[in-house]
This record gives structure tokens, sequence and C-alpha cells, in this order.
């Protein structure tokens, strides 16, 4: 824990939270001993008085505490636990002001004990005789011990009531549990959602646009050919169309194949990254070894990072070559691409690599990069199989 410096921001607000804690504890255990009196007013509004220290906690120390799911019966746990709260918090809070408040005020007081004797006349009546150096020089010792302490028991007390309020008011380790499982689900129906509907603009395309292109681009290369007598103007005019046809097929095409290539359906990522190393301008080895296919997001996803470091090292690397690994083991699809270009990649270089990593996060795998100037660059991808 980071030690906490006397005259810092947060002991102030420590301290802040314990004195805050008594008038606030106080009224609610008062609502809560009045509500008890008529229990289904009681059951519908405990909610409410956690809120307000479930408030006090982020104002003061700076906590945040999912709150708790409405309580439907008596035989909720999760009532009861708050009531709890409120009826422990008072006594809790009592003793955290006492000793925190304690502390300080010994400081204040024993830092300040040799000023005792000079604001106080003779003849002097003290507890104990402040005017003796050696007395004096005790009490101001303990004072600043008390005044060292003050921010360590602050800080603890804190801390204290932070982790009753996660056991009491916070929700249970398995509703946490079912969280983050509901979490998992919703997000891995989100990613298979995605995945499906690129695969649905992918055969739109291919089967729409695409089609109507090439029929374009047959009947304008047609026409170029058996137009012969037309003015020049004119031929070069559907010469010109001819070409930006095909061109805008190409495109397409390299869209359509970079989106979701239909091959990766139908014949897997072996054949899916083996027309993309056919189609990079820097020579690639590739190297497949997966004895069964894995699920079609994680097919997309390595099919998209393996693309996409290829186009990478095709503008920026200035590499001679470049070498692709895909295996699967021990339930993992593990990736490695490695080029023999300049180095230097980076994460906060670009947006390109934080894309592809922000990627893999998104099925539960990870990235890591090793790029020295000078090279080589190597990008290791270990994704979930299931």
């Amino acid at each position: 824990m980071k030690v906490p410096r006397p005259w810092s921001a947060r002991t102030w607000l420590d301290t802040a939270h314990v004195a805050s804690g008594v008038p606030v504890a106080a009224v609610l255990a008062c609502l809560t001993l009045a509500m008890a009196v008529l229990p289904p007013v009681l059951r519908r509004n405990v909610r409410r008085l956690t809120a307000v220290q479930r408030s006090r906690l982020r104002a003061f120390a700076g906590f945040t505490l999912p709150p708790v799911p409405r309580s439907a019966t008596w035989r909720d746990h999760r009532l009861w636990r708050q009531i709890g709260f409120h009826l422990l918090a008072p006594v809790l809070s009592a003793f955290a002001v006492t000793l925190v408040f304690g502390l300080w005020g010994g400081g204040v007081v024993g830092l300040t004990a040799f000023l005792h004797p000079v604001l106080q006349p003779p003849p002097g009546v003290f507890p104990i005789d402040l005017r003796e150096p050696v007395v004096s020089v005790i009490v101001t010792l303990a004072g600043l011990a008390f005044f060292m302490l003050a921010p360590f028991a602050a800080r603890a007390m804190a801390a204290l009531e932070i982790s009753i309020a996660r056991g009491l008011i916070g929700p249970s380790l398995a509703e946490l549990g079912e969280r983050i499982e509901t979490l998992t689900e919703s997000r891995a129906g989100v990613i298979d959602a995605a995945d499906a509907e690129r695969r649905r603009i992918e055969r739109d395309l291919h089967d729409g646009a695409q089609q109507r292109l090439v029929s374009l681009a047959m009947n304008l290369g047609l026409a170029r050919a058996t137009l012969t007598d037309l003015p020049e103007p004119a031929k070069e005019a559907i010469a010109q169309a001819h070409e930006e046809a095909k061109q805008a097929l190409r495109e397409l095409r390299d869209f359509v194949r970079g989106l979701h290539p239909a091959v990766l359906n139908d014949q897997g990522l072996d054949a899916a990254l083996s027309g993309v190393a056919a189609r990079s301008p820097v020579p690639v080895r590739l190297k497949v070894d997966i004895s069964q296919r894995v699920s079609p997001t994680v097919e997309a996803v390595a099919f998209f990072v393996v693309s996409e470091a290829l186009t990478n090292i095709a503008k920026h690397a200035h590499a001679r070559s470049a070498e692709i690994k895909v295996r699967r083991r021990d339930g993992r699809l593990l990736l490695t691409v490695v080029d023999d270009g300049k180095g230097g990649a980076s994460m906060q270089g670009g947006t390109g690599l934080r894309g592809l990593a922000q990627r893999v996060r998104s099925v539960d795998g990870t990235l890591n990069l090793e790029s020295p100037l000078g090279g080589p660059t190597m990008i290791d991808v270990e994704l979930p199989c299931e």
C-alpha cells in the first residue's frame, strides 16, 4: 500500500470520509429502525438507504460499488446484508472517528505543548509540568508520533469500511460470477452476430454488385471490341469506362476478400491464408498445422490478423520476405508472423497494430509484438479454439 502523506489530498479525503460516516450512518440506522415497524416499507426502501452510502463511498473514498438488485422477498440474503450494514455502520463509524480524530487531536495538542506555559502566565496549573524541558520534549515527540499515525489510521479505517461495504452492500461473489458469465455470453453473441453480418454483406456484394460490375465490364469490353466504326472520342470514352469498370471490379473483389472471403467459409483457414500469401507483394512462407477447423469467429480473427500483418509488412517494413506459422496446440490457435524488415514497429505507432490487438482481445486472445530497430519483427498471437 502506498504510504499516505500527512498533507496529501488523499489523507484529507480519508479523514472527511471518516467524519462523514458518523452523521450519515446514524441517520440511516435510525431510518432503518423506524421503517422496521412497517416491514414492507423497509423492504422497498432499503436500497435507497444503501444508495446514500454508496454515494458517500464514491465521493470521499473514490470507490464505486456496483448496485445491489432489488430484493423481492424477506428470504433474499441481499436484503438482510444491507440491513445489517446500516445497523453496524454507526458502531464502525464511531470507532473510526474516535481513533482518527483522537490521533489528529493528540498530534495537535502534543506539537503545541511548548506553547501552553507561555500562553498561561504563572501560577500555571498543569496535569503534567510542561515547564520542564524533558517533559515538554516527550510530549512534543508523542504529538509528532500521533500526527504521523493519523493518516495511516484514516486510510485504514476507510479501507476497513470499504471492505465491509463490499461484503454487505455489494454484489456477492456468486452474483459477480453470474454477471461476468452473462457479459461473456453477450460479448460472444455480439461478436458472432458481427461476423455473421460480415458474411451476409460479403454474399450480397458477391451475388449483387460484383455480378453487375462483371456484366458491365463484359458489355463495355464487347462494345470496345465490336464498335470500331465509332468516332474517336466515343471509342476513347468506351475504353475509359471499360478500364474504370475493371478497376472498380478489382477493388470490390479486394474489399469483399478482406471483409470475409468466401473461401474461408468453404475451405477453411489454410486455403484462405494461402490465397492471402499468394497475393502478397512480399514473398511469404506459409506453414499451417491444424488437425481440425476452429470456430468461424476465431477463423475470421486469425485471417484478419494475418491479412493485416501482411499489409503492414508490404507498406512499412521494407522486408524481403516473411514467414507465417499457424498451429493448434492445447486448445489454442497459435499464429506467428515474422518479417526481416527494418523493425521499430510499435503499438503506439498507429492504429493498425492497436486494431489487431483489439480484435484479438475480443475473443479473449493475446497478441505480443517484438520489433527491435533493425528487425526482425515478430507477432505472436494466441486465440482460444473454443
